[in-house]
This record gives C-alpha cells, structure tokens and sequence, in this order.
C-alpha cells in the first residue's frame, strides 16, 4: 500500500492528459485515518456512477463503536445502513459541485431510502468497515484537471470521511439498530399471535406524496390509532410496551369513503415487510414478511401459469392450466400474479379495488341473472377468498370502496373514517346477513392446481443484439437484460433502485446456472442460499456499492416477467 502523498505526485503528472490516463492512479493509498482503495475508474467523464468503485476502509478503533453494537445479522445491518446514511447526507450537503465536464466533481454513494436493508454501500471488514462511493473525477472536456482532481481526493475525501464518521453519536447508532431490533422482534411475533400484520399506536402512516416515501408534516397528519376491539399490547426488547392494532389472519376488509385513508393504510402493510428508519413514522407497523401486493397489470407476459382457480373454460378451448401470453388482460394478469406468488409460499395477499381487474374481483347479482356462469370463464375472487385462506392457509387483506359483496365473507372489516379505523365487522356482517339481494356463490369445487413450474434457467440470456453481455437498471420498474425488458411496475413492494439492481444480478447469476431446468422456487432458494452464506456480493463477478437485500418473493417476480421465460411443459 503506497503513502497518500505518491497519490498526489501521480495525480500532479497527468494534468491536461486524456482522460483515460487516470487509470494510471489504480491502487491502494494509506491516508491518516483510512485506507482509500481505487478499484475502478471510468474511462469517461460521463459515465455514471455505478462505473467507478472508491473504497474507503476505517478501523473500528477509529470509528470508536464498539462490536456489541453491531453483534447479530439485524444489529449488523442496521449499523451498516446507519453509516451509509452518514455518508450519503454528507454527499448530499457537499458532493454535487460540478467542476467540469460530465460527473466531474461529483463524490456520492447510493443513496438509502426510509428502509433498513443491507447493503453493499458499506460492509464489514475483519478489522473495521469498508465504505464503496463514487468520484467523478475532474475534467475540462476529456482532458483531465489535475489540480481540482488533487483536491478531491487529498483533501475532499478526507473531509468527508472526518464529517460522515469522525464523531458519531453512540446513541444515534443505538437508536437505529434499537428500530430494527424491534421491527424484526414484531414481525416474529405476529404469527403466534395469529395476525399478519401490526400498526402502533400514533403511528404516521402518511407519506409526503405518491412519488415520495418519505413522511409527511405531523403537524398535517393525523396519527394512527387502534380501534378498542382491535388493540393488543407486546413488549419489545428496546422501546419496551406498545399497544397497536393487530390485523388478525383471515379475510380482512379496509372500507370506507374516498380520500379517509384507505390506500394509505395498506401502504403502510404492504411495506411493514420492512424495518424503517427512526423518524420514518412507520418504525412500528411491521408485517407478514411473506406478504405480496398484487394488482392487475395488463399487457405483462406470462409463462405456462396455472390460472384455472380463476380462469377456465374459454372459448376455443384455450387450457389456462399452462396458460402463457404476451399480453394479458387485466383479468388474467392478476389471476396470474396471485398463482405466482403462492408458487413462492406467499402467506397474505393484499389488494386495493383502485388497482385490480373488476371483473375478476366480483360479479354481482344483476349480472349473474344477465350471464349465466356457464358464459362467463371466470371464477372471481370472491369465491375463492375463503378457499385460500381454509385450504392454503393464504389470508387477504383487501381495500374496497365499492364491493359490499365480500362482507358475506369477510372475518374483519375495518373502516377508515377521516383517516382514523373503526372496527365495523359485527356491522357489515349484519348488513350481510339481512340483505335481500343475494348473490349465488360460484364455486364448484376446489381447483386441482399446479404450482411447481419447471423453468429453464438457459433462456436468461444477457446478450444483446450485438452479442455483448448488456444487464443494466436505471429506473426501480424496469431491468434491461439482453435483448429483454423485464417491466416491475406492478411489482410495488420493491422500494429502492439498489434492490432491483441487485435482483437483476441475481438474474445474471440464475443465467450462470447452466442449461438444467430447475422449478421456480429452486432457482429463487439457489440464490437465497448464495446470499446467506456470501452475501450480496456473491452475485456478482465484480465489486459493487449500489445493490441492496431484496426477497425471494420479488426475484419470482422479476423471473415470471422475462418475457423470454422458457417452461418445461409436463
């Protein structure tokens, strides 16, 4: 490892050079309070930052966190995300300077959102941490700055590392390990109590808009509050006794009128799968971590699903129980998307009546007198609501605004009134039991269904036209793999770009598996296996700082979605 000072001599010989001649300064570099490695620097200017690979590697002894901080997967995590935080708030107050052509002078990581995830930002050493950002380096044109590129690294890199880690606040660590600790602890007791999911009390579910996660105002908000009926009390390890509405197992219904908080609260559940961030309002509301948001999504490909609980009989004969296309439906999309995520062992199924097929949701009593069933190939939700739950042990919790119909089958009906919830289910069941018109439950007997596809894992091929490996992400919904675009918006549960960065390498690691055909669940526990015992960096072939933890649940997701997805028919 050479002093910092043969940097700064390196650096001084290549003014004016072409830009290309920074690889010249690949290496390893001692600073006083760091080891500053560069692994990787782009050849341009303006390539992005996920090109170029700075590690900045500290002692714990600098750091002065003692181990018993960070001791455990979750205590771990949570302390690697903590400092990446640091880093990222310091990037944000002071990286962005433009000092020439493309991203020069630009130093940043990737940066976290309201979740704690690992993260490959910062990981473990055996001696202390190992930090991975980015630096655009100067240049005026392609010709490289030397004297502003002497700046950055000899002095603006220190002084970031001296502001992101030189004093940290043993409590502030403490805090954001504390909310995980006590997130995961929730989300373990959940199931021996019966529920699939809990929101504390005062909790603030409210975001500050549909393109943000973060909260919104308190000052503007109302705060979450159980209804007396609803409410149970847990000790936590850290924060000590709470009290929190608790969604039992079952068919849960969130009704109510429009813009009383509905769709905010299974917000709040369908990213309870997560721990939150101190501060983040929702530290508290934890869910089933085999919860899946699912909603239709017309014109996604499908391959060889077994759709025929909700689809069968079509005309021509068409068999939904392998049914594939390019382009399907509303209906068929979300028959699909839930056949899908029980192959995964999906255990609550959430659903908003604002983003689902009506069609396969309900048909009421007027239409079936107009279409007899024997016209009509599908099998609606409704009537196979309680089949899953009974059958499958898969409870649903659902929003709706306008299907009174499911009260008939509902255990819990919870109503958001001026975004406060109201436990109503003795009501609705009431209202269900004396209504006149009645509507004939379609369902003729459990559906033989096949949930064990077979897929060939060769037909994940990462080569574009031109035959180069081409796997990139720039937005969180879409993966470019090869020739293949793998659309994700319907798949709402992934929160960060890092996750579907590091789901489209688990994809490049499937595709290394070779020609076998293996089942869906086996290719998505190959890689949960490689992750376990290597982490995040086990998939790929090249040191990364912009992927984060992503489930299983959503790596099925992204692989129904190719749309080159190749299935072994039985």
């Amino acid at each position: 490892m050479w002093p910092a000072e043969t940097l700064r001599a390196q650096i001084r010989g290549l003014d004016e050079k072409d830009y290309a001649a920074y690889q010249s300064i690949l290496g390893e570099y001692r600073f006083p309070s760091f080891d500053l490695l560069i692994t990787q620097i782009p050849k341009d200017p303006y390539a992005p930052p996920h090109t170029g690979i700075y590690r900045m590697r500290l002692s714990h002894e600098y750091l002065r966190v003692p181990r018993s901080v960070f001791q455990g997967k979750i205590g771990s995590i949570a302390y690697r995300d903590f400092l990446a935080r640091r880093f990222s708030c310091v990037c944000e107050q002071l990286g962005n300077k433009r000092r020439g052509t493309g991203y020069s002078g630009h130093i940043s990581i990737d940066t976290p959102g309201q979740a704690i995830l690992d993260r490959t930002s910062v990981v473990l050493t055996g001696d202390g941490i190992e930090v991975r950002f980015f630096v655009g380096l100067p240049a005026n044109g392609r010709s490289i700055n030397a004297s502003l590129a002497e700046q950055m690294l000899l002095v603006g890199v220190p002084d970031f590392a001296a502001r992101a880690f030189g004093e940290i606040d043993l409590s502030d660590i403490r805090k954001h390990t504390y909310a995980a600790e006590d997130s995961e602890y929730l989300r373990s007791w959940l199931m021996g109590q019966g529920l699939v999911s809990f929101l504390a009390d005062g909790a603030l579910l409210p975001r500050q808009s549909g393109a943000s996660d973060a909260p919104l105002d308190r000052n503007l908000s109302v705060l979450f509050r159980s209804p007396d009926s609803l409410r149970v009390t847990v000790k936590l390890p850290h924060f000590g006794e709470i009290s929190g509405m608790g969604v039992p197992s079952g068919v849960t219904l969130v009704v109510g009128g429009g813009y009383h908080g509905k769709s905010t609260l299974l917000r709040a559940i369908e990213t309870g799968i997560y721990n939150h961030v101190p501060g983040d309002g929702r530290e508290l509301c934890v869910t089933d971590a085999r919860a899946v948001k699912v909603r239709a999504f017309s014109g996604r490909s499908v391959a060889s699903v077994d759709i025929s609980a909700f689809v069968n009989n079509l005309p021509f004969g068409k068999d939904t129980r392998h049914f594939s296309t390019e382009n399907a439906s509303g209906s068929t999309s979300q028959a699909a998307s839930i056949a899908e995520a029980l192959e995964v062992e999906a255990r609550v199924l959430l659903m908003d009546e604002d983003t689902c097929a009506a069609n396969l949701m309900v048909r009421d009593t007027k239409m079936q007198q107009l279409v007899r069933k024997e016209d009509e190939p599908i099998t609606v939700y409704l009537d196979r609501v309680r089949w899953l739950y009974e059958a499958k042990g898969v409870s649903s919790i659902l929003v709706l605004g306008g299907i009174g119909d499911y009260f008939d089958v509902a255990d819990t009906v919870v109503q958001m009134t001026r975004y406060q919830p109201l436990d109503v289910s003795s009501k609705a069941k009431a209202i269900a039991h004396e209504s006149s018109a009645k509507r004939h439950r379609e369902y003729d007997e459990p559906p033989a269904w096949s949930s064990q596809r077979m897929v060939q894992t060769s037909c994940l091929d990462p080569r574009n036209e031109y035959g180069k490996q081409s796997v990139y992400v720039t937005e969180s919904d879409r993966i470019h793999f090869g020739r293949a675009t793998i659309d994700l918006t319907d798949v709402e549960q992934i929160v960060e770009l890092s996750q579907s960065k590091a789901i489209a390498q688990a994809l490049l690691y499937c595709a290394g598996l070779g020609t076998q055909s293996m089942k869906v669940g086996a290719v998505v526990d190959h890689c949960a296996q490689v992750l376990e015992e290597k982490g995040l960096d086990g998939l790929c072939d090249r040191l990364s700082g912009h992927l984060a933890q992503f489930r299983d649940i959503e790596l099925a997701s992204a692989l129904n979605r190719f749309p080159f997805l190749k299935v072994v028919e039985p």
